[in-house]
């Protein structure tokens, strides 16, 4: 009896399976890399502004703090004068901004910021019918089409053009879990009747499994930003009553670049949306600078990160960097910075501390190893300062490159130092200013850091080491691991 013949060939529902596999990874790794690297950005992104010369710019800040008789202090400055710029409209308002809604956790009082920065809008249009209202925000207020936030509806309701940010193209800042979303799931949509408790504030309604999963490619228009015929203003601050207390800093500019901010927004309405939008005529109006010894210029998303490299890479021994920042985690600003301070350069950092957002405890991350690193870098010209939070956060943006020989360089806005915000994927916003020392608002900003750094008239910041011992080995991988799969939330 002869042997039995082995067959080598592997079945056909194996060699199917091998196929799809192999194909789904294809598919899957193609996707990742255009959207994450080779996807052009929508035309107008990614833009800057010509330089241009401006007698005054604004300066204004939100601070909370204990004063010298231990009781808390909320200076708030920033919304006072947006609603101020916005009873002077007479012909035109647009709005860029981010978190706008009035949903907390309910467990304390906020001031009602966004509500009353939506009656200022509606009143200003009913005084003057024909004046153009257009107001730019976020998916996230409406947990990415789940429901629709009641300041946007109230906006709707009384002739305000609501523009609705679209995030499909933008470039994925998660692209391992992006890749997956856009192959499998986005198809299905978002909008339906929401079960799942909303993980931005517990009074907001419940989202739908399809919105709670896009939420998690963690991509948006970040900007913030006001803009009538009378002046702009570019801040670090939400109308977002829960983000009532938190400190921000904002700059209110007037002139040609007005029209320069005007013409970025365009392309965000261009690109989000084919509805009919009653947009101010940029030929219409004449936007005159008064050559004044400020230059101001306007940056959004990596032309920001360019522009940051460059004056962090030309500082010199006797400058001084002040930086204050919610997160600070990219590499090469990083480097840049520990390349000044061996250079001679002083450093002055003051960090949020990552511990609370909304009501919730957080992880500490980026800024409790990136605080870390610094310190164990070793020079003595690198010293960090944590803002002394309690329920808030210290939300500001802000360089200072304080020169010894030239002019004097800010650069402010709504961009955090992490890949995300510079690295052309969130929208963003930024204005960069020089000035000689003995103008206003050089003198204003460089007064608003050796205030809180050095607890002027209260208590605003800490030493470094009051948060030194929360940093854990878990903590650093965590932070080491999100920095290589680029699956994080800031």
């Amino acid at each position: 009896m002869g042997k039995k013949k082995i067959s080598n060939k592997t079945p056909l529902h194996k060699k199917k399976r091998i196929w799809t596999i192999a194909v789904l990874f294809i598919i899957i790794t193609v996707m990742t890399a255009y959207h994450t690297s080779w996807k052009a950005l929508p035309e107008g992104i990614s833009y800057q502004g010509d330089v241009h010369q401006v007698s005054d710019i604004g300066f204004y800040h939100d601070l909370t703090y204990t004063n010298k008789q231990g009781k808390t202090v909320h200076e708030r400055e920033i919304f006072q004068e947006y609603y101020r710029l916005i009873s002077e409209a007479d012909e035109f308002i647009v709005a860029d901004m981010f978190l706008f809604n009035g949903y907390t956790d309910g467990k304390r009082e906020f001031p009602p910021i966004s509500w009353k920065l939506v009656d200022a809008i509606i009143d200003q249009k009913k005084k003057h019918p024909d004046l153009k209202a257009v107001f730019i925000t976020d998916q996230i207020n409406t947990a990415y089409n789940s429901y629709q936030a009641g300041t946007i509806e109230r906006l709707r309701a009384n002739g305000v053009d609501v523009v609705i940010t679209s995030l499909q193209e933008l470039r994925d800042s998660n692209p391992l879990y992006s890749s997956l979303w856009r192959t499998f799931v986005q198809w299905f949509g978002q909008k339906g009747n929401g079960w799942i408790p909303n993980p931005l504030a517990a009074e907001a309604p419940e989202v739908t499994l399809r919105s709670y999963l896009k939420m998690l490619n963690i991509k948006a228009n970040h900007r913030k930003l006001l803009v009538t015929e009378d002046a702009a203003m570019v801040a670090t601050a939400n109308p977002h009553d829960a983000s009532g207390f938190h400190e921000n800093v904002a700059f209110k500019l007037t002139g040609a670049i007005q029209k320069d901010i005007l013409e970025a927004e365009k392309a965000v309405i261009d690109y989000s949306t084919e509805d009919e939008i009653a947009y101010p005529n940029l030929d219409n109006y004449d936007f005159e600078n008064n050559k004044g010894k400020l230059t101001a210029q306007f940056l959004t998303e990596g032309k920001i990160y360019k522009a940051i490299l460059s004056d962090l890479e030309n500082v010199k021994a006797d400058d001084t960097i002040w930086m204050g920042m919610y997160y600070l985690a990219d590499r090469k600003i990083l480097e840049r910075i520990k390349e000044a301070a061996k250079s001679g350069t002083t450093v002055n950092i003051v960090l949020d501390p990552n511990k609370t957002a909304f009501g919730t405890k957080k992880t500490g991350l980026p800024n409790l190893p990136v605080a870390a690193e610094l310190v164990e870098f070793g020079s003595e010209n690198i010293t960090i300062r944590w803002y002394d939070v309690n329920k808030e956060q210290f939300h500001t943006k802000l360089l200072f490159i304080d020169k010894a020989q030239k002019k004097d360089i800010i650069i402010g806005g709504s961009a955090n130092y992490t890949r995300r915000n510079l690295a052309n994927l969130n929208l963003e916003a930024d204005v960069r200013i020089t000035g000689s020392k003995e103008e206003k608002v050089i003198k204003e900003v460089r007064g608003y850091f050796e205030r809180i750094w050095n607890n002027r008239d209260g208590k605003y910041t800490v030493n470094y080491e009051e948060y030194e011992s929360e940093l854990d080995f878990l903590l650093y991988l965590t932070y080491r691991l999100q920095k290589i799969l680029w699956f994080t939330t800031y």
